[in-house]
């Protein structure tokens, strides 16, 4: 789409805006502090930068939150040093800065752009993981056992510097050709250890294929991303992290942690229902986690059953605590252990906090102030930026789907149906593979639309302005 064709899209992305009361441009008192703050910011007294460390993001990606490097230990196991961007070296509390970033709360994505939660000179400059850019961090060092299990932890300030920006792709291309050194080969090993302490606990990765939205050549794009092997080790870096983080917390008697409560026996009972409707046989003795382990997203069936299995991941929180009033609740369900959100402080306000309870339990010191004064209110700021957040992701799609359909009502399409309302069989949803669409279906005679069958469907509406797609079966 472009020229004059793209402007329905353009024009109902600029609606979203207004609708979600997504901040534009930041207060000129805001960038002028971000400006200081780039030019002289809080350096730690540790210098780490002699550590060759590493960053994997999208290949596009300028905000960059970690770096790694990892490597043997001398007597068996493992280290990972994961250094994080130290906002808070750049950030004064209650200052112009921080009074916006409170107001943010997460960076927001839209395919004409990202509205940021730092302005540029930050999170794209000064305080972004940039390699051969000198940095204040937050140096997380995690000493693994030959299993990877964690055996010590220590959290630090450090100035890093980063040696190389890898992304997703070539990282895999080099570990399955064996051409990658050391630190990098490493992330497969520590990865895959992890993944089994993972299934040992009874945890939770849902392998579904992610609907994104690209820009290409001045056209906008949907697409179905299946995560490759490398995402997923990446993620068990975070994920390994963020569970130290809460640990720390815990222990400390302070802390912010995300949680899930664990379903209640009714989801996990409609899930064994769908699937024996969808022909998946699911053992009573065999545990959820193991389950969605085995299923391959390219099956329809599977990934009609991977796509309600997300049913069971709504409900993620904050819960804050402090006195050493440690909450009832302190686990993350599809996680299974306690986590927190500690390693992306460019692009979400929470984890800059989480970092300085962190540094401060580790230190064996009193948390700051400033922390202890926010800590209250960050569950509910968090959970009003998550909402605003997912409402700009889901709407962006439905946008650039209804954009890309407008002038294709009538035609029939392949689908999949991924989804049909309990108590309306004949409402659902619908997957196209080409394009990459998921919309809302509604028909299917008495007996409701075939969960996880291959469907001829006709495209009933596209319309930009309300972003809506609606199919019928053909």
């Amino acid at each position: 789409m472009t020229g004059a064709a793209e402007a329905p899209l353009r024009a109902a992305l600029r609606d979203l805006r207004a609708r979600l009361d997504v901040p534009e441009t930041f207060p000129a008192a805001v960038l002028a502090d971000a400006e200081r703050a780039a030019a002289a910011p809080r350096l730690p007294d540790e210098d780490a930068t002699g550590i060759p460390f590493f960053t994997i993001d999208p290949p596009s990606s300028v905000d960059l939150d970690q770096a790694m490097h990892l490597s043997r230990r001398p007597g068996g196991g493992f280290r990972v040093r994961y250094a994080i961007a130290d906002v808070a070296a750049y950030v004064t509390p209650s200052g112009p800065l921080d009074t916006e970033a409170h107001r943010r709360v997460t960076t927001l994505y839209f395919p004409d752009g990202k509205i940021p939660l730092h302005p540029a000179p930050l999170s794209e400059g000064a305080a972004s993981l940039l390699p051969d850019q000198t940095c204040p961090a937050v140096l997380w060092t995690l000493d693994l056992d030959a299993d990877g299990r964690t055996r010590s932890t220590d959290v630090r300030r450090a100035l890093v510097r980063s040696r190389a920006q890898l992304d997703y792709d070539g990282v895999q291309r080099a570990i399955d050709a064996g051409t990658a050194e050391e630190p990098l080969a490493l992330l497969a090993d520590i990865g895959r250890l992890r993944e089994q302490l993972e299934v040992d606990r009874g945890g939770i990765s849902l392998n579904v294929p992610e609907q994104e939205v690209t820009e290409k050549d001045g056209r906008y794009e949907l697409g179905f991303r299946a995560p490759l092997p490398a995402d997923g080790w990446n993620a068990q870096i975070s994920l390994l992290t963020g569970m130290a983080a809460a640990d720390l917390m815990i222990a400390s008697g302070t802390g912010i942690l995300r949680t899930l409560p664990t379903a209640p026996d009714g989801a996990v009972g409609r899930l064994h229902h769908t699937a024996k409707a969808l022909g998946i046989d699911w053992p009573h003795h065999v545990p959820y986690a193991r389950l969605v382990r085995s299923l391959d997203p390219r099956d329809p069936r599977h990934a009609a059953f991977l796509q309600e299995c997300t049913t069971l991941l709504r409900g993620a929180g904050y819960t804050a605590f402090g006195a050493g009033e440690v909450p009832e609740l302190t686990t993350h369900a599809a996680v299974a252990a306690p986590y927190a959100h500690c390693t992306a402080p460019l692009r979400r306000l929470v984890d800059r906090y989480a970092a300085e309870l962190c540094l401060a339990a580790c230190a064996g010191e009193e948390p700051p102030e400033w922390v202890l004064a926010a800590l209250p209110e960050l569950p509910r700021e968090m959970a009003e930026g998550t909402r605003r957040a997912n409402s700009v992701e889901r709407g962006c799609v439905d946008i650039v789907e209804a954009a890309l359909l407008k002038d294709r009502v009538g035609e029939v399409f392949d689908g999949v149906v991924v989804d049909v309302k309990e108590r309306e069989p004949a409402v659902g949803t619908v997957q196209l593979a080409e394009p990459a669409v998921v919309a809302r279906i509604e028909g299917g005679g008495p007996d409701g639309l075939p969960l996880g069958e291959r469907l001829r469907v006709r495209l009933t509406q596209a319309d930009p302005g309300r972003a809506t797609v609606l199919f019928a079966p053909a």
